[in-house]
């Protein structure tokens, strides 16, 4: 016996039959009917990718799904007996069955009904939708024109139309007024607004409305924040220790440019290659900064070349989200499964970002080079004038360096040899450290040489500066007594030449006083982190004075000399380090010491007191003076064994190099004129220094001299490069002029081109999106044939050729949908939307959506008074564009 229906069941069914009849003699769109369920079920072992490909069959293609392979057609248009695709769907053996049993997918009833009625009605293919350059559709006719106030509502009204529906009625006064002031600020508006506006009668109130709030600086701020989301914004480095980053410069520059309305395609041209344009301003720079949001890192443990085809990676995949909908990063390890998008097409395009100056460490530094310096304003008139001065003082310096050739030749004519020599006054240790060698001690205290141990077995490598040279390892280290015991207000230089071990060495000291016992007390000189460093330490109070450099200066496995001079003040100011003679920008912490730094142990070569071993490190030529040297003695000590042998050869057999470094040493310590030439440069370089140290930084993109380009990585990896490829976009698309430069900026002005299908329609869905809570396009970052297809494509094109031809202007694109009926509609709900548009897909009432976390607290606060509208970055500093975009 059968069962019967309910009237409601029934009722329901017989609902499901009208329906399927009327599909029956409607054609189906192969975008909108097809591709999906071919996408979901398919594609993935018969799709673009030839690697995953199974049967060499390809059914995303009309020539792939007709061909004959092995005798057969998956698709024969017009005949379902004839097309294998179609017996593998009905079959009911397991061995022939599509999809396989093992893909866990299956084909719904309905499903198998469309692909039978495609291949019947001849089995069209169509190009992705989103591939296609946009058209501008004609406004379609619809039944209330009344409704209508600009074309939007000609679009949702004929949707509307087609289902049965009508839209809702207009939403009270103060209902917009929330609505509007929420969208434009991400602020509820203040009572007193929303009485004007209800008492305004106007015709035209709702719009004076729109662009009051347009005009107000928190429109900027609320823009600024769902581009910030896209940008991956973050004022931290993101990764390990996630250091502190200046990116907030970079911040107010996009709420600045949606304030002013910069149009659309000059602010995606300046955030991909601001700094390519002709004479970029620092705005310009500025905005550069969206490619360096990315995580960051310096963990001891990463691989360079590694991190670099991270980043690279990184800034192709969000490239292709926010400007085309793709999700490219599929094709970083392999052909895309489902888009058009090869390897090839995805290092084509990260070649345009291997060919940046970033390093790919960060160095746990807040200014990680290229950077752009932000003067405080006391210091901007300053900042600007000290290049004008530096290079005048190098100019006369190097005037002077020709003037004082005859004085040179004069000197050389009666000097000595020794005179090549650094000066040993109030040199304390003199420790050469080659095999066999001893220990020169020098001063008051220590008139006849000393001897040193070691405490345990040492390694003699060949190779050294001089000679055979000692390696540490299982914390064997020399011991030298009662030496250089200074404390905090006594001057010292210490130097020698080290050699860093390989990748896996972390950090160390080379030459130390230090007692590590309890806390921290002495002096030391050390590397960590491959970077040079010094520091006095003092345990009564606890306190140091620490000074490392701002760049990864250690090269492991080459021999440099590393020098720390001190001036004997107590600050960290008063810190110099020279690495092969070139002074080092440094990382400075710590503030005047109190209390003594002298510490009652040995000075030991190669660790501290017990910890901290230079472990398979090396170290030659060690040399304390209980003095501050000369940046000419700074700078000379490294040369000095190179001058002993120039100065040994005949002046007529000497070559132009010896002859140079002679001059250089003659120029930096005995010629009077040049050395207060030099000092004077050191004092400006110092200023320059101090200004940016208080500066704010913002992070920005540089370019390298060269022709860019990548290789393709196997399944991703760093190190299993293929073939080379030069700069380029999605070949899928449309290709870049012959003409276009083969940089960012040819890839920016590529992104924005009328030819470009994609970055117009996902533009203005994002925009859509961010007012009415869900897209045209649902899957706002998915274009492509896995992502929704539009709700309204003919809206969503006219959408994208309305804001390109209107000059890209976002504020009048807002004005646009803020001011259409379809936007005012109340968000009422009927029995018959529900069933009808449950999700509002439609729009057949207002839009509905929950607040962002960032407004529900700024809500929060605008309710109870507290929310301070001054924005800033980080401390107290407040929102000033008259300083930053002068």
């Amino acid at each position: 016996m059968i069962p019967r229906c309910s009237p409601s069941v029934a009722t329901f069914f017989a609902a499901v039959l009208l329906a399927t009849r009327a599909q029956a003699a409607e054609t189906l769109s192969f975008n909108r009917d097809v591709r999906p369920i071919l996408s979901d079920k398919c594609y993935f072992c018969h799709g673009f990718d030839p690697k995953q490909r199974k049967a060499d069959r390809r059914l995303d293609t009309p020539e792939g799904a007709t061909a004959e392979l092995d005798g057969v057609r998956a698709i024969v248009p017009g005949d379902l007996q004839k097309s294998d695709a179609w017996l593998r769907i009905i079959s009911s053996d397991k061995q022939e069955i599509m999809p396989p049993p093992k893909s866990h997918k299956t084909l719904s009833a309905a499903e198998k009904e469309t692909i039978k009625r495609w291949i019947e009605q001849g089995a069209k293919y169509e190009r992705h939708w989103s591939f296609e350059v946009p058209k501008r559709a004609a406004l379609p006719t619809v039944k209330d024109q009344a409704w209508v106030r600009n074309p939007i509502d000609a679009f949702i009204l004929a949707r509307l139309d087609k289902a049965g529906l009508k839209p809702a009625p207009e939403a009270d006064r103060r209902t917009l007024a929330r609505r509007v002031s929420l969208d434009l600020t991400g602020l509820p508006p203040k009572p007193e607004e929303v009485e004007a506006f209800v008492n305004d009668t106007a015709p035209d109130a709702y719009e004076k409305l729109v662009a009051r709030l347009m005009d107000t600086p928190q429109y900027g701020e609320h823009r600024g924040r769902y581009w910030l989301d896209a940008a991956r914004y973050a004022d931290t480095h993101g990764i390990h220790i996630d250091n502190y980053r200046e990116m907030w410069p970079y911040r107010d520059w996009v709420i600045a440019a949606f304030n002013r309305n910069q149009a659309f395609d000059q602010f995606t041209v300046e955030q991909i290659a601001g700094d390519l344009l002709p004479n970029p301003t620092r705005e310009q720079l500025l905005a550069t900064g969206f490619h360096r949001c990315n995580p960051t890192t310096s963990e001891g443990g990463t691989i360079d070349e590694e991190l670099l085809a991270i980043y690279a990676n990184d800034r192709v995949t969000t490239t292709s989200w926010v400007w085309l909908g793709l999700t490219a990063n599929c094709a970083a390890c392999h052909d895309h499964k489902f888009d058009p998008i090869t390897q090839k097409d995805f290092y084509s395009m990260a070649a345009f970002f291997r060919n940046t100056t970033q390093p790919a460490k960060d160095g746990n530094v807040k200014d990680t080079k290229p950077v752009l310096y932000l003067p405080a304003a006391a210091d901007e008139k300053r900042f600007a004038e000290l290049p004008t001065a530096m290079a005048a003082e190098k100019a006369a310096l190097a005037e002077r360096r020709s003037a004082a050739a005859k004085d040179f030749e004069q000197w050389m004519a009666t000097a000595k040899p020794e005179q090549v020599e650094i000066s040993s006054a109030e040199l304390e240790v003199h420790l050469p450290l080659a095999e066999g060698s001893g220990v020169d001690v020098y001063g008051e205290s220590h008139e006849e040489a000393a001897t040193f141990k070691a405490t345990g077995p040492i390694e003699w490598r060949d190779g050294g500066k001089l000679g055979r040279a000692p390696a540490f390892n299982n914390f064997a280290h020399f011991d030298l007594g009662d030496l250089a015991g200074f404390d905090r207000n006594q001057p010292f230089s210490v130097g020698a030449w080290v050699n860093v071990p390989g990748a896996t060495f972390k950090e160390g000291a080379i030459v130390a006083r230090m007692d590590d016992r309890k806390g921290l007390q002495g002096w030391e000189l050390f590397v960590q982190g491959g970077k040079f460093g010094a520091q006095l330490a003092t345990a009564q109070p606890a306190g140091a004075l620490k000074v490392i450099s701002k760049a990864l200066t250690a090269r492991p496995g080459k021999w440099q000399h590393v020098l720390v001079t001190y001036d004997g003040s107590g600050s960290s100011a008063g810190f110099r380090l020279f690495v092969d003679g070139k002074i080092q920008p440094v990382v400075a912490t710590g503030k005047d010491l109190q209390g003594s730094v002298r510490a009652d142990v040995p000075l030991r070569i190669g660790q501290r007191e017990t910890k901290s071993q230079f472990k398979d490190g090396q170290v030659q030529d060690v040399r304390v003076w209980l003095r501050e040297l000369s940046t000419g003695e700074a700078r000379s000590l490294p040369d000095e064994q190179a001058l002993r042998a120039a100065f040994a050869v005949a002046p007529g057999k000497r070559t132009p190099a010896q002859t140079a470094s002679l001059l250089s040493f003659y120029v930096d310590n005995l010629d009077g004129p040049s050395i207060e030439r030099a000092f004077r440069i050191e004092e400006l370089e110092q200023e320059d220094l101090a200004i940016r140290e208080r500066a704010t930084v913002s992070h920005i993109q540089e370019e390298k001299p060269g022709e860019a380009m990548a290789n393709i990585l196997m399944r991703g990896a760093y190190d299993k490069e293929g073939e080379k490829v030069t700069p380029a976009g999605f070949s899928a698309l449309h290709a870049m002029p012959a003409d276009a430069p083969k940089n960012r900026l040819g890839l920016a002005r590529w992104l924005v081109a009328p030819e470009n299908p994609l970055t117009a329609r996902v533009t203005v869905n994002r925009f859509w999106q961010e007012l009415f809570g869900t897209g045209l396009v649902r899957t706002a970052e998915d274009f492509g044939a896995q992502g929704e297809a539009p709700s309204n494509q003919e809206l969503l094109d006219w959408l994208a050729v309305e804001f390109r031809e209107s000059g890209w202007d976002v504020k009048q694109f807002f004005t646009l949908m803020l001011t259409s009926a379809t936007y005012r509609q109340a968000a009422t709900l009927t029995p018959e939307k529900l069933e009808k548009d449950p999700q509002n897909r439609l729009l057949s009432r207002g839009p509905r959506f929950r607040m962002d976390a960032e407004m529900v607290r700024d809500y929060a606060l605008a309710a109870s008074g507290t929310l301070s509208l001054k924005m800033g970055g980080p401390g107290t500093r407040p929102y000033q564009p008259e300083h930053i975009w002068d």
